[in-house]
């Protein structure tokens, strides 16, 4: 039987959905038999982030057969982050999951991420022991990019692991509170604090379609991760300034000492074009990194909301149009 609760389930979890038809009817399945053996209330939230599929009709479809079936579908695609804050906005559990649609997140864990947050905790976060189905540089590059932000950041983020946890209702409400738009929910989690831990699995291959995280992507991703947690790089132009204002001084002083000393001034084109091209550039970079912080202020204060909801189902409601 179907198990909810009128306001406040034992469990939510937020399912974020980008194009990801295929995998949603088996999602539901393995999920379904999870929550029945917890017994538990629960409810289950999937964001549609502008899916160019028919994703949503088959959330639909599901919503309408299961109570239990809730469902965000935003105005266009706003990214897998702000698709994950508009679930956590309208989840009502006692504890929320986050997990992606792809199967790739074994549904079956999120009963042993329950167990264990039962021993007191109010954050436990799937830490990827391995990762099947996946290539050799973005294993290294992920591997690479944890270990370079736990250095760089004054937070403590857990190496190795995604945005699969389970978290008490008030780290949530805390989170929601937190609207800046270049979203890293998994620095945000570990900046709030609260008693957390780890729990090991195996992150499974997809079972149909394919990642919709390019390496663009999960650039942008990483550089959100460090810009949004680390100062470091603003530090980082300053230093390089230091250095290169050390380095032009020690060749001011070796140019003056050619020309009244040694009386070698002969014109070398190339030593000019070379330091005004090194120049040039480490100028450029760091009012490039200087941009980008800037650029993270503009958004920020501009006010807009963080996302446009186009269709909306609660749990044993009807659909509303918005």
């Amino acid at each position: 039987m179907t198990q909810i609760a009128a306001n406040y389930p034992d469990l939510s979890i937020v399912i974020p959905v980008y194009n990801e038809a295929k995998n949603l009817p088996l999602l539901l399945e393995r999920l379904l038999a999870v929550v029945h053996r917890m017994q538990v209330t629960y409810e289950l939230v999937f964001v549609n982030d502008g899916s160019i599929d028919n994703s949503l009709q088959v959330i639909k479809q599901l919503a309408a057969v299961n109570p239990a079936v809730s469902y965000v579908s935003l105005s266009r695609n706003f990214g897998h982050q702000v698709a994950v804050s508009a679930g956590l906005d309208v989840a009502n559990g006692k504890a929320v999951v986050i997990m992606d649609a792809d199967l790739q997140d074994p549904p079956e864990v999120v009963s042993e991420l329950y167990a264990k947050m039962q021993e007191g905790f109010e954050v436990v976060y799937g830490r990827r022991v391995y990762r099947k189905g996946e290539s050799y540089l973005k294993k290294v590059t992920a591997k690479f990019f944890y270990r370079l932000l736990s250095r760089i950041t004054h937070v403590n983020i857990p190496l190795d692991t995604g945005d699969f946890r389970i978290m008490d209702a008030k780290v949530v409400n805390v989170l929601r509170q937190m609207p800046e738009r270049n979203k890293f929910l998994r620095g945000q989690v570990a900046w709030v604090g609260f008693r957390q831990t780890w729990l090991n699995y195996t992150r499974e291959e997809r079972f149909d379609g394919a990642s919709g995280y390019t390496y663009r992507k999960m650039l942008r991703f990483a550089f959100d991760g460090i810009t949004s947690f680390s100062d470091f790089p603003l530090k980082m132009a300053s230093m390089l300034g230091f250095i290169v204002s050390g380095i032009a001084f020690l060749l001011m002083i070796y140019t003056l000492l050619a020309r009244l000393v040694f009386k070698d001034y002969v014109e070398g084109w190339a030593s000019i074009i070379l330091s005004v091209l090194f120049l040039g550039g480490v100028q450029l970079i760091c009012i490039g990194i200087a941009g980008e912080y800037l650029a993270r202020v503009f958004n920020n204060v501009q006010g807009r909301p963080l996302y446009v909801v186009d269709e909306q189902k609660t749990a044993n409601q009807g659909s509303n149009n918005t």
